[in-house]
Protein backbone atom coordinates (compact mmCIF):
# COMPACT_ATOMS: atom_id res chain seq x y z
CA UNK A 1 0.00 0.00 0.00
CA UNK A 2 1.40 3.63 -1.36
CA UNK A 3 1.84 5.46 2.07
CA UNK A 4 -0.48 8.72 2.84
CA UNK A 5 0.96 11.98 2.84
CA UNK A 6 0.27 14.80 4.94
CA UNK A 7 -1.16 16.82 1.48
CA UNK A 8 -3.35 14.42 0.82
CA UNK A 9 -4.97 14.64 4.49
CA UNK A 10 -5.29 18.35 4.62
CA UNK A 11 -6.48 18.27 0.71
CA UNK A 12 -9.47 15.96 2.32
CA UNK A 13 -10.46 18.78 4.98
CA UNK A 14 -13.41 21.21 3.98
CA UNK A 15 -13.27 23.87 2.50
CA UNK A 16 -15.32 26.74 4.59
CA UNK A 17 -13.87 29.28 7.32
CA UNK A 18 -15.46 27.89 10.62
CA UNK A 19 -16.38 24.74 12.45
CA UNK A 20 -19.79 23.59 13.19
CA UNK A 21 -22.97 23.08 11.87
CA UNK A 22 -24.16 25.72 9.06
CA UNK A 23 -25.67 28.86 10.08
CA UNK A 24 -29.47 29.80 8.55
CA UNK A 25 -31.24 32.89 8.46
CA UNK A 26 -34.70 31.03 9.51
CA UNK A 27 -35.94 31.57 12.94
CA UNK A 28 -37.75 28.94 15.09
CA UNK A 29 -40.10 31.82 16.66
CA UNK A 30 -41.90 31.82 13.21
CA UNK A 31 -45.56 31.21 13.64
CA UNK A 32 -45.20 30.77 17.74
CA UNK A 33 -47.54 33.04 19.71
CA UNK A 34 -44.72 35.39 21.28
CA UNK A 35 -45.20 36.88 25.02
CA UNK A 36 -43.50 40.35 25.79
CA UNK A 37 -40.40 40.09 28.41
CA UNK A 38 -38.13 42.31 30.59
CA UNK A 39 -34.89 42.18 29.71
CA UNK A 40 -33.95 41.93 33.49
CA UNK A 41 -36.39 38.70 33.81
CA UNK A 42 -34.31 35.78 35.33
CA UNK A 43 -33.94 32.86 32.82
CA UNK A 44 -37.36 31.33 32.98
CA UNK A 45 -39.65 33.66 33.28
CA UNK A 46 -40.36 34.66 29.61
CA UNK A 47 -43.42 32.35 29.40
CA UNK A 48 -45.14 31.84 32.83
CA UNK A 49 -47.41 28.85 32.54
CA UNK A 50 -47.87 29.08 36.15
CA UNK A 51 -50.56 32.80 36.61
CA UNK A 52 -53.82 30.89 35.68
CA UNK A 53 -53.20 29.44 38.86
CA UNK A 54 -52.76 31.95 41.14
CA UNK A 55 -56.33 33.64 40.77
CA UNK A 56 -58.81 33.13 43.37
CA UNK A 57 -62.86 33.13 42.44
CA UNK A 58 -62.89 36.65 42.16
CA UNK A 59 -60.74 37.17 38.97
CA UNK A 60 -57.51 38.65 41.51
CA UNK A 61 -54.26 37.59 41.53
CA UNK A 62 -53.30 36.29 44.65
CA UNK A 63 -49.61 36.54 45.90
CA UNK A 64 -46.89 34.21 45.97
CA UNK A 65 -43.84 34.81 47.18
CA UNK A 66 -42.37 32.65 44.81
CA UNK A 67 -43.31 35.17 41.96
CA UNK A 68 -42.61 38.13 43.89
CA UNK A 69 -39.81 39.60 41.61
CA UNK A 70 -41.92 38.99 38.67
CA UNK A 71 -41.71 42.02 36.67
CA UNK A 72 -44.75 44.18 35.55
CA UNK A 73 -43.73 44.83 31.83
CA UNK A 74 -46.19 43.18 29.48
CA UNK A 75 -48.73 42.68 32.33
CA UNK A 76 -51.71 44.54 30.42
CA UNK A 77 -50.82 42.50 26.99
CA UNK A 78 -53.72 39.12 27.27
CA UNK A 79 -51.85 35.78 27.76
CA UNK A 80 -51.81 34.13 24.75
CA UNK A 81 -51.18 31.13 26.57
CA UNK A 82 -54.40 30.78 28.59
CA UNK A 83 -56.28 27.52 27.60
CA UNK A 84 -60.02 27.77 27.59
CA UNK A 85 -61.66 26.58 30.55
CA UNK A 86 -63.85 23.43 29.77
CA UNK A 87 -67.50 23.92 30.81
CA UNK A 88 -68.28 20.00 31.40
CA UNK A 89 -67.27 20.78 34.91
CA UNK A 90 -70.30 22.68 35.60
CA UNK A 91 -72.70 18.94 34.98
CA UNK A 92 -70.51 17.03 37.79
CA UNK A 93 -72.35 16.40 41.08
CA UNK A 94 -71.62 14.06 43.77
CA UNK A 95 -73.49 10.84 43.58
CA UNK A 96 -73.73 9.97 47.34
CA UNK A 97 -74.44 12.88 49.57
CA UNK A 98 -75.33 11.22 52.72
CA UNK A 99 -73.91 13.14 55.52
CA UNK A 100 -71.54 11.65 57.77
CA UNK A 101 -72.61 11.82 61.59
CA UNK A 102 -69.38 11.68 63.69
CA UNK A 103 -70.00 10.61 67.35
CA UNK A 104 -68.79 12.98 70.28
CA UNK A 105 -66.20 11.60 72.23
CA UNK A 106 -63.91 12.88 74.58
CA UNK A 107 -60.58 10.91 72.80
CA UNK A 108 -58.07 12.06 70.54
CA UNK A 109 -60.00 13.84 67.31
CA UNK A 110 -63.19 13.91 69.60
CA UNK A 111 -65.46 16.64 70.28
CA UNK A 112 -65.02 19.81 72.80
CA UNK A 113 -61.93 18.60 74.85
CA UNK A 114 -60.74 21.54 76.69
CA UNK A 115 -57.23 19.66 78.02
CA UNK A 116 -54.69 17.31 76.89
CA UNK A 117 -54.75 16.19 73.50
CA UNK A 118 -57.69 18.05 71.37
CA UNK A 119 -58.57 19.27 68.33
CA UNK A 120 -56.75 22.36 66.51
CA UNK A 121 -58.61 25.34 67.21
CA UNK A 122 -61.88 23.91 68.07
CA UNK A 123 -64.52 21.47 66.86
CA UNK A 124 -64.50 22.48 63.24
CA UNK A 125 -61.00 21.32 62.75
CA UNK A 126 -58.93 18.35 63.26
CA UNK A 127 -55.96 16.92 64.65
CA UNK A 128 -53.43 19.00 67.02
CA UNK A 129 -52.81 19.29 70.31
CA UNK A 130 -52.84 21.65 73.29
CA UNK A 131 -56.18 23.23 72.42
CA UNK A 132 -58.05 24.62 74.74
CA UNK A 133 -61.58 26.89 74.42
CA UNK A 134 -61.93 30.67 76.32
CA UNK A 135 -65.50 30.85 76.98
CA UNK A 136 -66.44 34.90 76.50
CA UNK A 137 -70.04 36.18 77.48
CA UNK A 138 -73.15 35.36 75.69
CA UNK A 139 -72.03 31.86 74.54
CA UNK A 140 -69.81 33.07 72.30
CA UNK A 141 -66.48 31.14 71.99
CA UNK A 142 -63.28 31.82 71.25
CA UNK A 143 -60.84 29.19 70.46
CA UNK A 144 -56.91 29.13 70.75
CA UNK A 145 -54.52 26.64 69.81
CA UNK A 146 -50.86 26.14 71.16
CA UNK A 147 -49.49 25.18 67.51
CA UNK A 148 -51.62 27.62 65.22
CA UNK A 149 -52.61 30.67 66.83
CA UNK A 150 -56.20 31.77 67.34
CA UNK A 151 -58.46 29.21 65.60
CA UNK A 152 -58.38 27.40 62.46
CA UNK A 153 -55.67 25.31 60.64
CA UNK A 154 -52.25 27.01 59.70
CA UNK A 155 -51.33 30.66 60.25
CA UNK A 156 -48.61 31.30 62.41
CA UNK A 157 -47.09 29.26 65.40
CA UNK A 158 -46.96 31.25 68.60
CA UNK A 159 -44.97 29.43 70.59
CA UNK A 160 -43.53 30.76 74.56
CA UNK A 161 -40.83 31.75 72.60
CA UNK A 162 -42.42 34.34 70.43
CA UNK A 163 -45.25 35.60 72.32
CA UNK A 164 -42.66 36.24 75.07
CA UNK A 165 -42.17 40.40 74.68
CA UNK A 166 -38.58 40.90 72.79
CA UNK A 167 -36.72 43.40 75.55
CA UNK A 168 -34.08 45.50 74.93
CA UNK A 169 -33.19 46.65 78.51
CA UNK A 170 -30.14 49.45 79.15
CA UNK A 171 -27.19 48.35 81.09
CA UNK A 172 -26.32 49.68 84.46
CA UNK A 173 -23.24 51.39 83.65
CA UNK A 174 -22.01 52.91 80.17
CA UNK A 175 -18.90 51.15 79.23
CA UNK A 176 -16.56 53.64 77.74
CA UNK A 177 -13.75 53.42 75.06
CA UNK A 178 -10.60 52.76 77.41
CA UNK A 179 -12.11 50.10 79.56
CA UNK A 180 -10.46 46.75 78.93
CA UNK A 181 -12.42 43.44 78.89
CA UNK A 182 -10.87 40.65 80.85
CA UNK A 183 -13.12 37.64 81.51
CA UNK A 184 -16.39 37.22 79.92
CA UNK A 185 -18.50 34.36 82.19
CA UNK A 186 -21.08 32.93 81.00
CA UNK A 187 -24.38 31.92 83.96
CA UNK A 188 -23.90 27.93 82.74
CA UNK A 189 -20.55 28.12 84.12
CA UNK A 190 -21.62 29.78 87.54
CA UNK A 191 -23.73 27.16 88.52
CA UNK A 192 -21.12 24.31 88.05
CA UNK A 193 -19.59 25.96 90.72
CA UNK A 194 -19.31 24.71 94.13
CA UNK A 195 -17.63 25.59 98.03
CA UNK A 196 -18.20 24.56 101.25
CA UNK A 197 -17.73 26.74 103.58
CA UNK A 198 -18.42 27.15 107.57
CA UNK A 199 -21.11 29.20 109.19
CA UNK A 200 -18.23 31.98 109.96
CA UNK A 201 -17.27 33.83 113.35
CA UNK A 202 -18.60 37.04 114.75
CA UNK A 203 -15.93 39.38 114.86
CA UNK A 204 -17.98 42.04 116.39
CA UNK A 205 -21.33 43.54 116.80
CA UNK A 206 -22.61 47.37 116.80
CA UNK A 207 -25.52 49.23 116.99
CA UNK A 208 -28.86 47.85 119.10
CA UNK A 209 -32.33 46.75 118.61
CA UNK A 210 -36.05 46.86 119.36
CA UNK A 211 -38.27 44.05 120.09
CA UNK A 212 -40.37 42.70 116.83
CA UNK A 213 -44.42 43.55 117.31
CA UNK A 214 -45.90 40.36 117.12
CA UNK A 215 -49.52 41.89 116.40
CA UNK A 216 -48.47 41.91 113.10
CA UNK A 217 -48.21 38.00 113.24
CA UNK A 218 -52.08 37.54 113.25
CA UNK A 219 -53.93 35.21 110.87
CA UNK A 220 -52.66 36.95 107.33
CA UNK A 221 -55.24 37.70 105.15
CA UNK A 222 -58.13 38.72 107.65
CA UNK A 223 -59.13 42.24 107.24
CA UNK A 224 -58.51 42.73 111.31
CA UNK A 225 -55.24 42.29 110.39
CA UNK A 226 -54.95 44.93 107.51
CA UNK A 227 -53.05 47.89 109.00
CA UNK A 228 -52.22 50.80 107.26
CA UNK A 229 -48.03 51.48 106.60
CA UNK A 230 -47.48 54.99 107.83
CA UNK A 231 -43.72 56.56 107.25
CA UNK A 232 -41.82 56.97 110.53
CA UNK A 233 -39.16 58.99 110.17
CA UNK A 234 -35.89 57.58 111.35
CA UNK A 235 -32.20 57.72 110.20
CA UNK A 236 -30.98 54.67 108.23
CA UNK A 237 -28.03 54.09 106.23
CA UNK A 238 -26.86 52.14 103.38
CA UNK A 239 -23.02 52.70 103.40
CA UNK A 240 -20.79 51.05 101.13
CA UNK A 241 -17.53 49.06 101.57
CA UNK A 242 -14.64 51.51 100.82
CA UNK A 243 -16.64 54.30 103.27
CA UNK A 244 -17.40 51.83 106.22
CA UNK A 245 -14.67 52.84 108.93
CA UNK A 246 -15.01 49.64 110.54
CA UNK A 247 -13.98 47.63 107.92
CA UNK A 248 -11.37 50.22 107.15
CA UNK A 249 -9.51 49.21 110.12
CA UNK A 250 -10.09 45.27 109.95
CA UNK A 251 -7.88 45.77 106.67
CA UNK A 252 -5.27 47.46 108.13
CA UNK A 253 -5.43 45.04 110.71
CA UNK A 254 -4.69 42.66 108.32
CA UNK A 255 -7.69 40.23 109.73
CA UNK A 256 -8.87 39.06 106.01
CA UNK A 257 -7.93 39.38 102.31
CA UNK A 258 -11.88 39.90 100.75
CA UNK A 259 -13.90 42.77 102.16
CA UNK A 260 -17.42 43.51 101.56
CA UNK A 261 -21.13 43.97 102.57
CA UNK A 262 -24.00 41.56 102.91
CA UNK A 263 -25.91 43.49 100.04
CA UNK A 264 -23.34 43.51 97.73
CA UNK A 265 -21.95 39.83 98.44
CA UNK A 266 -25.62 38.28 97.94
CA UNK A 267 -25.64 39.89 94.43
CA UNK A 268 -22.41 38.32 93.42
CA UNK A 269 -23.81 35.27 95.33
CA UNK A 270 -27.08 35.12 93.01
CA UNK A 271 -25.68 36.36 90.31
CA UNK A 272 -27.24 33.67 88.08
CA UNK A 273 -30.87 34.43 89.52
CA UNK A 274 -30.83 37.70 87.66
CA UNK A 275 -31.98 39.27 84.74
CA UNK A 276 -31.98 43.14 85.36
CA UNK A 277 -28.27 44.92 84.66
CA UNK A 278 -26.36 45.62 87.64
CA UNK A 279 -22.31 46.35 88.27
CA UNK A 280 -19.93 46.20 91.43
CA UNK A 281 -16.50 48.17 91.35
CA UNK A 282 -13.71 46.15 92.89
CA UNK A 283 -10.76 47.79 94.39
CA UNK A 284 -7.63 45.51 94.41
CA UNK A 285 -5.21 47.54 96.78
CA UNK A 286 -1.93 45.05 97.81
CA UNK A 287 -3.19 41.90 98.93
CA UNK A 288 -6.81 43.19 99.63
CA UNK A 289 -9.72 43.10 97.75
CA UNK A 290 -12.77 45.74 98.41
CA UNK A 291 -16.15 44.53 96.47
CA UNK A 292 -18.08 48.05 96.09
CA UNK A 293 -20.49 50.03 95.03
CA UNK A 294 -20.88 52.91 93.10
CA UNK A 295 -23.42 56.34 94.06
CA UNK A 296 -27.04 55.47 92.88
CA UNK A 297 -26.19 52.12 92.12
CA UNK A 298 -29.00 49.20 91.31
CA UNK A 299 -28.17 47.07 94.16
CA UNK A 300 -29.35 49.49 96.12
CA UNK A 301 -32.96 49.41 94.55
CA UNK A 302 -35.33 46.43 95.44
CA UNK A 303 -36.73 45.06 91.99
CA UNK A 304 -40.59 43.67 91.60
CA UNK A 305 -41.08 40.41 89.17
CA UNK A 306 -37.91 40.58 87.81
CA UNK A 307 -37.60 36.93 86.91
CA UNK A 308 -41.59 36.47 85.90
CA UNK A 309 -42.24 35.32 82.64
CA UNK A 310 -44.04 38.93 81.25
CA UNK A 311 -41.98 40.96 83.30
CA UNK A 312 -43.28 44.66 83.48
CA UNK A 313 -42.49 46.57 80.78
CA UNK A 314 -40.93 49.90 80.25
CA UNK A 315 -42.93 52.79 79.10
CA UNK A 316 -40.65 52.82 75.76
CA UNK A 317 -41.78 49.18 75.22
CA UNK A 318 -45.47 49.96 74.92
CA UNK A 319 -46.37 50.71 78.47
CA UNK A 320 -49.08 52.91 78.90
CA UNK A 321 -49.23 52.91 82.31
CA UNK A 322 -46.01 54.42 83.80
CA UNK A 323 -46.85 53.99 87.49
CA UNK A 324 -46.65 50.33 87.01
CA UNK A 325 -43.12 50.41 84.54
CA UNK A 326 -40.46 48.55 86.52
CA UNK A 327 -38.48 51.99 87.34
CA UNK A 328 -41.73 53.25 89.41
CA UNK A 329 -42.09 49.74 90.65
CA UNK A 330 -38.73 49.73 91.86
CA UNK A 331 -38.74 52.74 94.02
CA UNK A 332 -42.41 51.87 95.38
CA UNK A 333 -40.52 48.37 96.53
CA UNK A 334 -37.47 50.34 98.07
CA UNK A 335 -39.90 53.07 99.65
CA UNK A 336 -41.76 50.29 101.64
CA UNK A 337 -38.74 48.10 102.27
CA UNK A 338 -37.19 51.44 104.41
CA UNK A 339 -40.55 51.77 105.86
CA UNK A 340 -41.49 48.72 106.75
CA UNK A 341 -39.21 47.08 109.15
CA UNK A 342 -39.48 50.91 111.14
CA UNK A 343 -42.88 49.87 111.59
CA UNK A 344 -43.11 46.62 112.84
CA UNK A 345 -41.15 47.25 115.84
CA UNK A 346 -41.44 48.17 119.26
CA UNK A 347 -39.78 51.17 120.28
CA UNK A 348 -38.56 50.68 123.72
CA UNK A 349 -35.88 52.23 125.70
CA UNK A 350 -36.08 49.91 128.55
CA UNK A 351 -36.67 46.79 126.26
CA UNK A 352 -33.82 47.55 123.61
CA UNK A 353 -30.88 45.50 123.13
CA UNK A 354 -27.62 47.82 122.96
CA UNK A 355 -24.78 45.76 121.04
CA UNK A 356 -20.91 45.75 122.31
CA UNK A 357 -20.42 48.72 120.55
CA UNK A 358 -22.42 51.94 119.60
CA UNK A 359 -23.74 52.70 115.97
CA UNK A 360 -20.75 53.09 113.57
CA UNK A 361 -22.66 55.77 111.24
CA UNK A 362 -25.04 57.79 113.23
CA UNK A 363 -23.94 61.05 114.68
CA UNK A 364 -26.63 62.82 117.11
CA UNK A 365 -24.67 66.41 116.44
CA UNK A 366 -25.43 66.03 112.52
CA UNK A 367 -28.90 64.20 112.13
CA UNK A 368 -32.36 65.18 113.67
CA UNK A 369 -33.97 61.79 113.31
CA UNK A 370 -33.43 59.46 116.34
CA UNK A 371 -31.56 55.81 114.86
CA UNK A 372 -33.66 52.91 113.07
CA UNK A 373 -33.33 49.55 114.64
CA UNK A 374 -30.39 47.97 113.45
CA UNK A 375 -27.44 45.71 114.72
CA UNK A 376 -24.28 45.27 112.32
CA UNK A 377 -22.23 42.52 112.81
CA UNK A 378 -18.98 41.96 110.85
CA UNK A 379 -18.27 38.72 110.43
CA UNK A 380 -15.60 36.31 108.66
CA UNK A 381 -15.69 33.20 106.63
CA UNK A 382 -12.78 30.58 105.40
CA UNK A 383 -12.96 30.40 101.92
CA UNK A 384 -9.36 28.73 101.73
CA UNK A 385 -8.86 25.19 99.66
CA UNK A 386 -6.25 22.35 100.89
CA UNK A 387 -3.79 23.59 97.85
CA UNK A 388 -3.57 27.12 98.89
CA UNK A 389 -0.10 27.78 100.68
CA UNK A 390 -1.67 31.22 102.78
CA UNK A 391 -5.69 30.88 104.05
CA UNK A 392 -7.85 33.28 102.09
CA UNK A 393 -10.90 35.07 103.86
CA UNK A 394 -13.77 37.19 103.48
CA UNK A 395 -15.10 39.71 105.89
CA UNK A 396 -18.99 40.88 105.09
CA UNK A 397 -21.14 43.37 107.10
CA UNK A 398 -24.12 41.74 107.93
CA UNK A 399 -27.45 43.38 109.25
CA UNK A 400 -30.44 42.38 111.78
CA UNK A 401 -33.48 44.73 112.23
CA UNK A 402 -35.17 43.45 115.23
CA UNK A 403 -35.05 40.64 118.00
CA UNK A 404 -37.81 38.29 119.44
CA UNK A 405 -38.37 36.43 122.40
CA UNK A 406 -38.55 32.45 122.10
CA UNK A 407 -41.73 30.97 123.47
CA UNK A 408 -40.21 28.23 124.43
CA UNK A 409 -36.80 29.22 126.17
CA UNK A 410 -36.97 32.84 126.51
CA UNK A 411 -34.21 33.92 124.98
CA UNK A 412 -33.83 36.41 122.22
CA UNK A 413 -33.55 35.47 118.64
CA UNK A 414 -32.48 37.90 115.95
CA UNK A 415 -35.04 38.77 112.90
CA UNK A 416 -34.31 40.23 109.48
CA UNK A 417 -37.51 41.88 108.10
CA UNK A 418 -38.16 42.08 104.56
CA UNK A 419 -41.05 43.29 102.22
CA UNK A 420 -42.94 41.99 99.53
CA UNK A 421 -45.48 44.32 97.90
CA UNK A 422 -48.47 43.83 95.28
CA UNK A 423 -49.40 46.29 92.76
CA UNK A 424 -52.13 44.98 90.75
CA UNK A 425 -52.84 41.98 89.93
CA UNK A 426 -54.48 42.45 86.88
CA UNK A 427 -52.09 44.56 85.54
CA UNK A 428 -49.25 43.68 82.95
CA UNK A 429 -46.22 42.56 84.49
CA UNK A 430 -47.96 40.83 87.62
CA UNK A 431 -46.60 37.71 86.69
CA UNK A 432 -50.31 35.93 86.98
CA UNK A 433 -49.89 36.47 90.99
CA UNK A 434 -53.21 35.34 93.14
CA UNK A 435 -55.21 38.19 94.99
CA UNK A 436 -53.69 38.48 98.28
CA UNK A 437 -56.70 40.19 99.96
CA UNK A 438 -58.53 36.88 98.88
CA UNK A 439 -55.97 34.13 99.04
CA UNK A 440 -53.27 35.00 101.19
CA UNK A 441 -55.17 33.58 104.63
CA UNK A 442 -56.43 30.68 102.39
CA UNK A 443 -53.95 29.92 99.99
CA UNK A 444 -50.71 31.66 101.57
CA UNK A 445 -48.37 28.37 100.11
CA UNK A 446 -49.88 28.99 96.38
CA UNK A 447 -48.71 32.84 97.15
CA UNK A 448 -45.73 32.79 98.51
CA UNK A 449 -44.79 30.12 95.50
CA UNK A 450 -45.70 32.42 92.85
CA UNK A 451 -43.54 34.61 94.43
CA UNK A 452 -40.73 32.59 94.31
CA UNK A 453 -40.96 32.35 90.96
CA UNK A 454 -41.73 35.96 89.56
CA UNK A 455 -39.13 37.21 92.61
CA UNK A 456 -36.42 34.59 92.79
CA UNK A 457 -33.68 36.73 92.00
CA UNK A 458 -34.45 39.27 95.18
CA UNK A 459 -36.13 36.52 97.68
CA UNK A 460 -32.59 34.41 97.25
CA UNK A 461 -30.88 37.61 97.83
CA UNK A 462 -32.76 38.53 101.01
CA UNK A 463 -32.24 34.86 101.85
CA UNK A 464 -28.51 34.80 101.17
CA UNK A 465 -28.24 37.80 103.71
CA UNK A 466 -29.91 36.22 106.21
CA UNK A 467 -27.78 33.30 106.19
CA UNK A 468 -24.91 35.57 106.80
CA UNK A 469 -26.35 37.37 109.96
CA UNK A 470 -26.73 34.08 111.19
CA UNK A 471 -30.54 35.02 111.47
CA UNK A 472 -32.75 32.98 113.53
CA UNK A 473 -35.52 33.75 111.43
CA UNK A 474 -36.49 36.11 108.15
CA UNK A 475 -39.83 37.93 108.53
CA UNK A 476 -41.59 38.45 104.88
CA UNK A 477 -44.38 40.82 104.90
CA UNK A 478 -47.37 41.52 102.56
CA UNK A 479 -47.76 44.90 101.89
CA UNK A 480 -50.41 46.10 98.74
CA UNK A 481 -51.67 48.55 97.57
CA UNK A 482 -54.75 50.48 98.99
CA UNK A 483 -56.10 51.39 96.03
CA UNK A 484 -54.63 49.89 92.78
CA UNK A 485 -54.14 53.15 90.90
CA UNK A 486 -52.48 54.72 93.37
CA UNK A 487 -49.19 53.82 94.65
CA UNK A 488 -48.51 55.98 97.37
CA UNK A 489 -50.88 54.67 100.07
CA UNK A 490 -50.69 50.99 101.18
CA UNK A 491 -51.35 48.26 103.76
CA UNK A 492 -49.58 45.45 105.65
CA UNK A 493 -51.89 42.45 104.96
CA UNK A 494 -50.00 40.21 107.06
CA UNK A 495 -46.20 38.90 107.67
CA UNK A 496 -44.97 35.37 107.62
CA UNK A 497 -41.82 33.84 109.82
CA UNK A 498 -39.40 31.51 107.94
CA UNK A 499 -36.08 29.91 109.22
CA UNK A 500 -34.06 31.12 106.36
CA UNK A 501 -32.33 27.77 105.76
CA UNK A 502 -35.70 26.27 105.35
CA UNK A 503 -36.52 28.85 103.09
CA UNK A 504 -33.72 28.47 100.97
CA UNK A 505 -34.37 25.38 100.83
CA UNK A 506 -37.96 25.31 99.48
CA UNK A 507 -36.25 27.58 96.64
CA UNK A 508 -33.91 25.73 95.92
CA UNK A 509 -30.87 27.68 96.72
CA UNK A 510 -27.16 26.18 97.43
CA UNK A 511 -25.02 28.63 99.30
CA UNK A 512 -22.46 26.46 98.22
CA UNK A 513 -22.68 27.47 94.47
CA UNK A 514 -23.17 31.27 95.54
CA UNK A 515 -19.46 30.58 97.99
CA UNK A 516 -17.56 29.24 94.48
CA UNK A 517 -18.71 32.07 92.65
CA UNK A 518 -17.16 34.34 95.16
CA UNK A 519 -13.89 31.97 95.10
CA UNK A 520 -13.48 32.29 91.12
CA UNK A 521 -13.96 35.96 91.39
CA UNK A 522 -11.19 36.30 94.19
CA UNK A 523 -8.83 34.32 91.94
CA UNK A 524 -9.53 35.82 88.62
CA UNK A 525 -8.68 39.11 90.84
CA UNK A 526 -5.87 38.11 92.77
CA UNK A 527 -4.08 36.91 89.99
CA UNK A 528 -4.13 40.24 88.98
CA UNK A 529 -1.91 43.25 89.55
CA UNK A 530 -3.24 46.88 91.59
CA UNK A 531 -5.86 48.64 90.39
CA UNK A 532 -9.62 49.09 89.69
CA UNK A 533 -11.98 47.06 88.16
CA UNK A 534 -16.14 46.68 87.08
CA UNK A 535 -17.89 43.74 87.15
CA UNK A 536 -21.27 44.50 85.07
CA UNK A 537 -24.02 42.17 84.47
CA UNK A 538 -25.04 42.11 80.53
CA UNK A 539 -28.92 43.38 80.39
CA UNK A 540 -29.93 41.03 77.90
CA UNK A 541 -27.67 38.04 78.09
CA UNK A 542 -27.09 36.03 81.28
CA UNK A 543 -23.31 37.01 81.33
CA UNK A 544 -20.96 38.97 83.57
CA UNK A 545 -17.50 40.90 82.49
CA UNK A 546 -14.78 41.96 83.96
CA UNK A 547 -13.47 44.97 82.89
CA UNK A 548 -10.11 46.72 83.85
CA UNK A 549 -11.03 50.41 84.45
CA UNK A 550 -8.81 53.46 85.14
CA UNK A 551 -8.36 54.72 88.74
CA UNK A 552 -10.36 57.96 88.67
CA UNK A 553 -13.36 56.08 86.73
CA UNK A 554 -16.83 57.08 88.95
CA UNK A 555 -14.85 59.63 90.47
CA UNK A 556 -14.64 62.37 88.39
CA UNK A 557 -16.74 65.01 88.81
CA UNK A 558 -18.18 67.90 86.26
CA UNK A 559 -18.94 71.60 86.34
CA UNK A 560 -22.66 70.97 87.49
CA UNK A 561 -21.44 68.81 90.39
CA UNK A 562 -22.95 65.48 88.73
CA UNK A 563 -20.89 62.45 88.71
CA UNK A 564 -19.79 61.81 84.79
CA UNK A 565 -21.82 58.76 84.61
CA UNK A 566 -25.09 60.23 85.97
CA UNK A 567 -24.88 63.25 83.56
CA UNK A 568 -24.39 60.22 80.53
CA UNK A 569 -27.82 58.59 81.62
CA UNK A 570 -29.48 61.23 81.66
CA UNK A 571 -28.60 62.28 78.13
Amino acid sequence: MAPISLESIVGALPTTDSWGPTTSTETTLNGVPYAPFSKADKLGRMADWTEGKDRDRAGRTQYNRNYRDQQAYGAGVPNLFDVEKNTDEATFSVVDNTRTVRSRGFGRGGGTVFRGRGQRGGTAQRGARGAFQRVQGRGAQQQYDSRSGRGGRGGRRFGWRDDKPQRNRDASVNVKPEWTMLEEIDFNRLLKLNLETSDGEDLDSYGFLYYYDRQYDKQPGAKTSEKKLTVVERAAYNVTTSHDPIINELAEKDEATIFTTDNILSMLMCSPRSVYSWDLVILRQGNKVFIDKREGSALDMVTVNENAADAPLETSEGNKDSMNSPGSLMLEATHINNVFPIQVVTESESAKREMPNEHPFYNPSEETDPPASKAYKYRRFDLSLERDEEPLHLIVRTELDAMVKNNISGEDQFLTIKALNEFDPKAQGSGGALDWRAKLGSQRGAVVATEMKNNSCKLARWTTQSILAKADQMKLGFVSRANPKDNNHHVVLGVLGYKPREFAAQMNLNLANGWGIVRTMADMLLSRGEGKYVLVKDPNKPVLRLYDVPLNTFEEEVEDGLPVQEEADEE
